[in-house]
Protein backbone atom coordinates (compact mmCIF):
# COMPACT_ATOMS: atom_id res chain seq x y z
CA UNK A 1 0.00 0.00 0.00
CA UNK A 2 1.51 3.29 -1.06
CA UNK A 3 -0.94 5.42 1.57
CA UNK A 4 -0.59 5.54 5.53
CA UNK A 5 -3.66 6.00 6.44
CA UNK A 6 -2.49 6.98 10.04
CA UNK A 7 -1.82 10.28 8.45
CA UNK A 8 -5.35 11.14 8.65
CA UNK A 9 -5.32 12.54 5.37
CA UNK A 10 -6.93 12.20 1.83
CA UNK A 11 -5.74 9.63 0.15
CA UNK A 12 -7.52 9.64 -3.37
CA UNK A 13 -6.69 13.27 -4.64
CA UNK A 14 -5.95 11.38 -8.13
CA UNK A 15 -9.34 9.14 -8.77
CA UNK A 16 -11.23 11.76 -6.78
CA UNK A 17 -14.48 12.47 -9.10
CA UNK A 18 -16.03 16.10 -8.46
CA UNK A 19 -19.92 15.52 -8.71
CA UNK A 20 -22.72 18.06 -7.97
CA UNK A 21 -25.47 15.64 -6.39
CA UNK A 22 -27.99 16.18 -3.80
CA UNK A 23 -28.03 13.78 -1.00
CA UNK A 24 -31.14 12.10 -2.41
CA UNK A 25 -30.07 11.58 -5.60
CA UNK A 26 -27.61 9.17 -4.37
CA UNK A 27 -29.78 5.80 -4.50
CA UNK A 28 -28.98 3.44 -1.75
CA UNK A 29 -26.11 3.43 0.82
CA UNK A 30 -23.25 2.15 1.81
CA UNK A 31 -24.34 -0.46 4.71
CA UNK A 32 -25.72 -2.76 1.91
CA UNK A 33 -22.55 -4.38 1.34
CA UNK A 34 -23.39 -6.36 4.63
CA UNK A 35 -25.62 -8.54 2.89
CA UNK A 36 -24.06 -8.11 -0.65
CA UNK A 37 -23.28 -11.89 -2.29
CA UNK A 38 -21.25 -10.62 -4.21
CA UNK A 39 -18.68 -9.11 -1.36
CA UNK A 40 -17.33 -12.64 -1.62
CA UNK A 41 -15.93 -12.11 -5.85
CA UNK A 42 -13.85 -9.30 -4.75
CA UNK A 43 -11.10 -11.48 -2.57
CA UNK A 44 -10.73 -13.65 -5.82
CA UNK A 45 -9.79 -10.02 -6.93
CA UNK A 46 -12.59 -9.14 -9.38
CA UNK A 47 -13.29 -5.60 -8.96
CA UNK A 48 -14.83 -4.88 -11.27
CA UNK A 49 -18.25 -6.32 -8.62
CA UNK A 50 -17.64 -3.08 -6.69
CA UNK A 51 -19.75 -1.14 -10.08
CA UNK A 52 -22.31 -3.23 -9.19
CA UNK A 53 -22.74 -2.27 -5.34
CA UNK A 54 -26.00 -0.11 -5.63
CA UNK A 55 -25.20 1.60 -2.44
CA UNK A 56 -21.62 2.57 -3.40
CA UNK A 57 -21.04 6.87 -4.07
CA UNK A 58 -18.91 7.30 -7.12
CA UNK A 59 -15.89 7.78 -4.79
CA UNK A 60 -16.62 4.57 -3.29
CA UNK A 61 -16.74 2.42 -5.74
CA UNK A 62 -12.89 4.18 -6.75
CA UNK A 63 -11.88 3.06 -3.21
CA UNK A 64 -13.62 0.02 -3.40
CA UNK A 65 -11.47 -0.98 -6.35
CA UNK A 66 -8.56 -0.10 -5.26
CA UNK A 67 -8.86 -1.53 -1.80
CA UNK A 68 -11.19 -4.69 -2.22
CA UNK A 69 -9.40 -6.75 0.20
CA UNK A 70 -10.86 -4.64 2.71
CA UNK A 71 -13.93 -4.39 2.15
CA UNK A 72 -14.85 -8.07 3.58
CA UNK A 73 -14.60 -6.03 6.52
CA UNK A 74 -16.37 -3.25 5.80
CA UNK A 75 -19.35 -5.59 4.84
CA UNK A 76 -18.36 -7.42 8.42
CA UNK A 77 -18.52 -4.00 10.11
CA UNK A 78 -21.54 -2.87 8.80
CA UNK A 79 -23.45 -5.68 9.46
CA UNK A 80 -22.18 -5.36 12.87
CA UNK A 81 -23.78 -2.18 12.94
CA UNK A 82 -27.04 -3.13 12.02
CA UNK A 83 -27.28 -6.04 14.30
CA UNK A 84 -25.84 -3.47 17.04
CA UNK A 85 -28.56 -0.92 16.18
CA UNK A 86 -31.50 -3.59 16.25
CA UNK A 87 -30.44 -4.95 19.69
CA UNK A 88 -29.96 -1.10 21.02
CA UNK A 89 -33.49 -0.46 20.24
CA UNK A 90 -35.41 -3.74 20.44
CA UNK A 91 -38.83 -3.48 21.88
CA UNK A 92 -39.06 0.59 21.10
CA UNK A 93 -41.56 1.83 18.55
CA UNK A 94 -38.77 2.36 16.34
CA UNK A 95 -36.74 -0.93 16.63
CA UNK A 96 -34.09 -0.29 13.42
CA UNK A 97 -36.53 -2.16 11.30
CA UNK A 98 -34.66 -3.48 7.60
CA UNK A 99 -36.32 -3.22 4.34
CA UNK A 100 -34.79 -5.59 1.25
CA UNK A 101 -33.12 -3.04 -1.05
CA UNK A 102 -29.95 -0.97 -0.90
CA UNK A 103 -31.08 2.14 1.52
CA UNK A 104 -31.19 -0.60 4.44
CA UNK A 105 -33.38 0.65 6.47
CA UNK A 106 -35.69 2.49 4.04
CA UNK A 107 -37.45 6.32 3.50
CA UNK A 108 -36.88 7.08 7.15
CA UNK A 109 -33.28 7.63 5.96
CA UNK A 110 -34.29 10.90 4.98
CA UNK A 111 -35.45 11.96 8.00
CA UNK A 112 -32.31 13.95 9.96
CA UNK A 113 -34.01 12.69 12.74
CA UNK A 114 -31.62 11.40 15.87
CA UNK A 115 -32.57 7.50 15.19
CA UNK A 116 -31.05 8.37 11.64
CA UNK A 117 -27.94 9.77 13.28
CA UNK A 118 -27.30 6.63 15.53
CA UNK A 119 -27.42 4.36 12.51
CA UNK A 120 -24.95 6.74 10.69
CA UNK A 121 -22.59 6.57 14.19
CA UNK A 122 -22.80 3.00 14.92
CA UNK A 123 -22.44 1.56 11.31
CA UNK A 124 -18.65 4.41 10.93
CA UNK A 125 -18.21 2.33 14.25
CA UNK A 126 -18.40 -1.04 12.88
CA UNK A 127 -16.28 -0.16 10.33
CA UNK A 128 -13.38 1.20 12.31
CA UNK A 129 -13.80 -1.93 14.60
CA UNK A 130 -13.57 -4.80 11.66
CA UNK A 131 -10.69 -3.12 10.28
CA UNK A 132 -8.75 -2.77 13.80
CA UNK A 133 -9.27 -6.07 14.28
CA UNK A 134 -8.43 -7.64 10.49
CA UNK A 135 -5.09 -5.56 11.24
CA UNK A 136 -4.07 -7.15 13.88
CA UNK A 137 -4.88 -10.79 12.94
CA UNK A 138 -2.89 -10.04 9.40
CA UNK A 139 -5.78 -10.31 7.22
CA UNK A 140 -5.12 -7.28 6.45
CA UNK A 141 -1.56 -7.12 4.73
CA UNK A 142 -1.42 -3.41 4.31
CA UNK A 143 -1.28 -2.65 8.51
CA UNK A 144 -0.32 -4.92 11.26
CA UNK A 145 -0.04 -4.57 14.72
CA UNK A 146 -1.07 -0.92 16.57
CA UNK A 147 1.75 1.24 17.02
CA UNK A 148 0.49 3.46 19.90
CA UNK A 149 3.23 3.93 22.50
CA UNK A 150 3.26 2.97 25.64
CA UNK A 151 0.80 4.70 28.01
CA UNK A 152 1.53 6.59 30.89
CA UNK A 153 0.42 5.18 33.83
CA UNK A 154 1.29 1.32 32.89
CA UNK A 155 2.73 -0.32 35.57
CA UNK A 156 6.72 -0.15 35.48
CA UNK A 157 7.10 -4.25 35.22
CA UNK A 158 4.85 -5.07 32.83
CA UNK A 159 6.19 -5.21 29.20
CA UNK A 160 4.25 -3.10 26.22
CA UNK A 161 4.67 -5.05 22.86
CA UNK A 162 1.74 -7.19 22.29
CA UNK A 163 -0.25 -6.64 19.35
CA UNK A 164 -2.81 -4.10 19.17
CA UNK A 165 -5.81 -3.51 17.39
CA UNK A 166 -4.67 -0.57 14.64
CA UNK A 167 -7.52 1.74 15.35
CA UNK A 168 -4.93 4.41 13.93
CA UNK A 169 -5.41 2.65 10.57
CA UNK A 170 -8.83 1.84 10.91
CA UNK A 171 -10.15 5.11 11.83
CA UNK A 172 -8.08 6.26 8.52
CA UNK A 173 -9.67 3.97 6.24
CA UNK A 174 -13.00 4.26 7.73
CA UNK A 175 -13.19 8.17 6.81
CA UNK A 176 -11.68 8.00 3.57
CA UNK A 177 -14.17 5.47 2.83
CA UNK A 178 -17.08 6.71 4.74
CA UNK A 179 -17.06 10.11 4.41
CA UNK A 180 -16.27 9.91 0.56
CA UNK A 181 -20.02 9.63 -0.08
CA UNK A 182 -20.84 12.78 1.68
CA UNK A 183 -17.85 14.54 -0.34
CA UNK A 184 -18.98 13.45 -3.25
CA UNK A 185 -22.11 16.00 -3.03
CA UNK A 186 -20.18 18.74 -3.54
CA UNK A 187 -22.76 21.29 -3.95
CA UNK A 188 -25.64 20.21 -1.62
CA UNK A 189 -29.20 22.40 -3.04
CA UNK A 190 -31.04 24.08 -0.44
CA UNK A 191 -30.03 24.62 3.54
CA UNK A 192 -31.92 21.75 4.65
CA UNK A 193 -29.24 19.18 1.94
CA UNK A 194 -26.10 21.54 3.83
CA UNK A 195 -27.50 21.01 7.04
CA UNK A 196 -28.10 17.12 6.73
CA UNK A 197 -24.24 16.81 4.96
CA UNK A 198 -23.00 18.31 8.09
CA UNK A 199 -25.08 16.27 10.19
CA UNK A 200 -23.88 12.84 8.68
CA UNK A 201 -20.11 13.85 8.66
CA UNK A 202 -20.22 14.59 12.39
CA UNK A 203 -22.24 11.42 13.19
CA UNK A 204 -20.06 9.11 11.06
CA UNK A 205 -17.08 10.77 13.02
CA UNK A 206 -18.73 10.32 16.21
CA UNK A 207 -19.17 6.74 15.80
CA UNK A 208 -15.29 6.43 14.91
CA UNK A 209 -13.85 7.86 17.82
CA UNK A 210 -16.38 6.04 19.78
CA UNK A 211 -14.26 3.09 19.15
CA UNK A 212 -11.02 4.85 18.81
CA UNK A 213 -11.73 6.76 22.45
CA UNK A 214 -13.02 3.36 24.02
CA UNK A 215 -9.94 1.54 23.08
CA UNK A 216 -7.84 0.53 26.32
CA UNK A 217 -4.97 -1.28 27.28
CA UNK A 218 -5.27 -4.92 27.33
CA UNK A 219 -2.86 -7.55 29.26
CA UNK A 220 -2.18 -11.03 29.36
CA UNK A 221 -0.37 -12.86 32.58
CA UNK A 222 2.90 -14.49 32.89
CA UNK A 223 4.68 -16.04 35.32
CA UNK A 224 4.60 -19.45 37.26
CA UNK A 225 1.28 -20.79 37.60
CA UNK A 226 0.18 -17.64 36.24
CA UNK A 227 0.97 -15.59 38.93
CA UNK A 228 0.88 -12.36 36.72
CA UNK A 229 4.39 -11.42 38.25
CA UNK A 230 4.87 -10.61 34.59
CA UNK A 231 2.55 -8.85 32.15
CA UNK A 232 2.46 -8.16 28.36
CA UNK A 233 0.01 -5.22 27.48
CA UNK A 234 -1.25 -4.16 23.97
CA UNK A 235 -4.22 -1.97 23.16
CA UNK A 236 -7.21 -3.68 21.96
CA UNK A 237 -10.41 -1.48 21.41
CA UNK A 238 -13.49 -3.05 23.39
CA UNK A 239 -16.58 -5.34 22.71
CA UNK A 240 -18.90 -4.08 20.49
CA UNK A 241 -21.83 -4.05 22.74
CA UNK A 242 -19.53 -1.48 24.68
CA UNK A 243 -19.31 0.74 22.03
CA UNK A 244 -23.55 0.43 21.40
CA UNK A 245 -23.85 1.36 24.48
CA UNK A 246 -22.00 4.71 24.53
CA UNK A 247 -23.48 5.64 21.33
CA UNK A 248 -27.33 4.75 22.70
CA UNK A 249 -26.44 7.14 25.77
CA UNK A 250 -25.36 9.15 22.89
CA UNK A 251 -28.89 9.44 21.06
CA UNK A 252 -30.43 9.89 24.28
CA UNK A 253 -28.22 13.23 24.88
CA UNK A 254 -28.34 13.91 20.92
CA UNK A 255 -28.46 17.69 20.36
CA UNK A 256 -31.07 19.26 18.10
CA UNK A 257 -29.26 21.78 15.22
CA UNK A 258 -30.14 24.07 12.64
CA UNK A 259 -28.68 25.93 9.62
CA UNK A 260 -27.87 29.28 9.92
CA UNK A 261 -27.77 32.16 7.01
CA UNK A 262 -23.67 31.64 6.85
CA UNK A 263 -23.92 28.03 5.89
CA UNK A 264 -23.17 26.68 9.03
CA UNK A 265 -25.08 24.47 11.85
CA UNK A 266 -25.75 25.55 15.41
CA UNK A 267 -27.35 24.21 18.55
CA UNK A 268 -31.37 25.21 17.88
CA UNK A 269 -31.10 26.00 21.49
CA UNK A 270 -29.77 29.43 22.30
CA UNK A 271 -26.96 29.07 25.01
CA UNK A 272 -26.48 25.22 24.30
CA UNK A 273 -22.68 24.57 23.35
CA UNK A 274 -21.47 23.44 20.45
CA UNK A 275 -21.48 19.37 20.33
CA UNK A 276 -18.33 17.40 21.10
CA UNK A 277 -16.60 15.16 18.72
CA UNK A 278 -18.58 12.44 20.23
CA UNK A 279 -21.89 13.93 20.59
CA UNK A 280 -24.92 12.87 18.54
CA UNK A 281 -26.58 15.28 16.41
CA UNK A 282 -29.86 15.74 14.25
CA UNK A 283 -32.03 18.10 12.41
CA UNK A 284 -35.33 17.04 12.17
CA UNK A 285 -37.92 15.80 14.71
CA UNK A 286 -38.39 12.05 14.89
CA UNK A 287 -41.44 10.70 13.20
CA UNK A 288 -44.84 8.85 14.60
CA UNK A 289 -43.95 5.50 14.88
CA UNK A 290 -46.67 4.62 16.07
CA UNK A 291 -48.83 4.19 12.63
CA UNK A 292 -47.30 3.45 9.46
CA UNK A 293 -46.63 6.12 7.09
CA UNK A 294 -45.75 4.43 3.25
CA UNK A 295 -44.59 8.14 2.34
CA UNK A 296 -41.98 8.47 5.08
CA UNK A 297 -41.18 4.68 5.72
CA UNK A 298 -42.65 4.27 9.24
CA UNK A 299 -43.82 0.47 9.34
CA UNK A 300 -45.71 1.62 12.71
CA UNK A 301 -46.23 -0.99 15.67
CA UNK A 302 -48.92 -2.86 14.40
CA UNK A 303 -48.50 -6.60 14.89
CA UNK A 304 -45.38 -5.96 16.83
CA UNK A 305 -44.96 -8.76 19.74
CA UNK A 306 -44.68 -6.70 23.57
CA UNK A 307 -44.65 -7.56 26.93
CA UNK A 308 -48.08 -7.20 29.33
CA UNK A 309 -46.06 -6.94 32.56
CA UNK A 310 -43.80 -4.29 31.10
CA UNK A 311 -44.05 -0.59 32.04
CA UNK A 312 -41.21 0.12 29.91
CA UNK A 313 -40.96 0.68 26.15
CA UNK A 314 -41.22 -2.67 25.26
CA UNK A 315 -44.68 -2.68 27.17
CA UNK A 316 -48.07 -3.18 25.66
CA UNK A 317 -48.62 0.37 27.05
CA UNK A 318 -46.24 2.35 25.22
CA UNK A 319 -45.42 -0.15 22.53
CA UNK A 320 -48.81 -0.40 20.99
CA UNK A 321 -49.34 4.01 21.38
CA UNK A 322 -52.74 3.09 23.68
CA UNK A 323 -54.49 0.83 20.77
CA UNK A 324 -54.67 -1.88 22.83
CA UNK A 325 -52.84 -5.55 22.15
CA UNK A 326 -54.67 -9.25 21.89
CA UNK A 327 -53.62 -12.05 23.09
CA UNK A 328 -52.85 -15.49 20.81
CA UNK A 329 -51.26 -18.89 21.77
CA UNK A 330 -48.30 -19.68 19.99
CA UNK A 331 -46.46 -23.26 19.40
CA UNK A 332 -42.59 -23.02 19.86
CA UNK A 333 -40.40 -25.81 19.78
CA UNK A 334 -37.60 -26.19 22.59
CA UNK A 335 -35.22 -28.91 23.44
CA UNK A 336 -35.77 -30.22 26.35
CA UNK A 337 -35.03 -33.75 28.79
CA UNK A 338 -31.44 -33.16 27.43
CA UNK A 339 -29.31 -36.11 28.72
CA UNK A 340 -25.30 -36.34 29.30
CA UNK A 341 -23.65 -38.81 26.95
CA UNK A 342 -20.18 -40.38 27.50
CA UNK A 343 -17.95 -38.85 26.76
CA UNK A 344 -18.65 -35.51 25.56
CA UNK A 345 -21.61 -34.90 24.10
CA UNK A 346 -25.33 -33.52 25.42
CA UNK A 347 -28.50 -35.29 23.61
CA UNK A 348 -31.75 -33.37 23.89
CA UNK A 349 -35.42 -34.32 22.66
CA UNK A 350 -37.71 -31.68 21.07
CA UNK A 351 -40.88 -30.71 22.99
CA UNK A 352 -44.05 -28.54 22.02
CA UNK A 353 -45.39 -26.37 24.18
CA UNK A 354 -47.85 -23.43 23.94
CA UNK A 355 -46.91 -20.03 25.46
CA UNK A 356 -48.90 -16.90 25.59
CA UNK A 357 -47.67 -13.64 23.94
CA UNK A 358 -49.30 -10.62 22.85
CA UNK A 359 -49.57 -8.65 19.84
CA UNK A 360 -50.12 -4.56 19.29
CA UNK A 361 -53.53 -4.03 17.83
Amino acid sequence: MDTDFRRHRSILPVIIVVLSLSWSQVNGHWWSVATDPNIDKLEQGITSICEHFKGLSRNQEALCKRYHNHMSFVSEGAESGIQECQHQFSGHRWNCSTVEDSTVFGKVLNIGSKEIAFTYAIASAGVVHSIAKGCKSAELKSCGCSKKPRPTGLHNDWRWGGCGDDTDYAYGFAREFIDARERDNVSPRGQKAKARKAMNLHNNEAGRMAVVRGTRPACRCHGVSGSCSLKTCWFQVPDFRVIGDKLRQAHVNAIEMRMSKRGQIRPRKSGRGKPVLTDLIFIESSPDYCKRNSKTGVPGTRGRECNKNSSGDDGCGLLCCGRGFRRQDVTVVERCNCKFQWCCTVRCEKCRKTVVKHFCR
